[in-house]
């Protein structure tokens, strides 16, 4: 069988993608640790980073929503939500949707801010995937989607 074969062993393929999982943890913590480093220098956490991509990415979302896409609890987002506020770099907007519930969106200073430090970030990756293709890239993103969707229904 070549790495390539679509259908591995039956046996195989859960020992592969538990290969997947050893990488991702490391590869998340330090991840996290160089976005720390590098959003502090920004004068933005992690957290808020997280919310101001995912507006950037999504356009106004509730609290609740941002919470299910980023699996966080809303108590946390909500935390993010008013740290980002606070700095004017979002604002809460009625919904039509949900009186109760207000879309956050950017505001200008927060599309900048989160625009400079994606961009930082992108400058830093730039080198790290030199002799990857796009089609291995697209595999990449394809497995750990699948790995996250089935994540999701394990969870209960």
């Amino acid at each position: 069988m070549s790495e390539t074969d679509p259908n591995p062993a039956a046996g195989a393929l859960p020992d592969r993608l538990s290969e997947v999982f050893d990488l991702v943890g490391p590869l998340y913590r330090k991840a996290h640790r160089k976005v720390e480093q590098d959003t502090a220098l920004a004068g933005l956490s992690v957290g808020v980073r997280a919310v101001l991509t995912l507006l950037r990415e999504h356009g106004p979302l509730t609290v609740p929503q941002m919470g299910r896409t980023q699996a966080l609890s809303r108590q946390f987002v909500q935390r993010m939500v008013n740290d980002a506020a606070a700095r004017n770099l979002v604002e809460s907007v009625p919904n039509p949707a949900h009186k109760r519930s207000s879309l956050i969106r950017l505001t200008d200073e927060g599309r900048a801010a989160v625009t400079a430090v994606v961009e930082r970030e992108r400058a830093m990756l730039r080198p790290v995937g030199d002799d990857l293709t796009e089609a291995e890239v697209t595999a990449c993103l394809r497995v750990l989607s699948r790995l996250l969707v089935g994540c999701r229904q394990l969870v209960v």
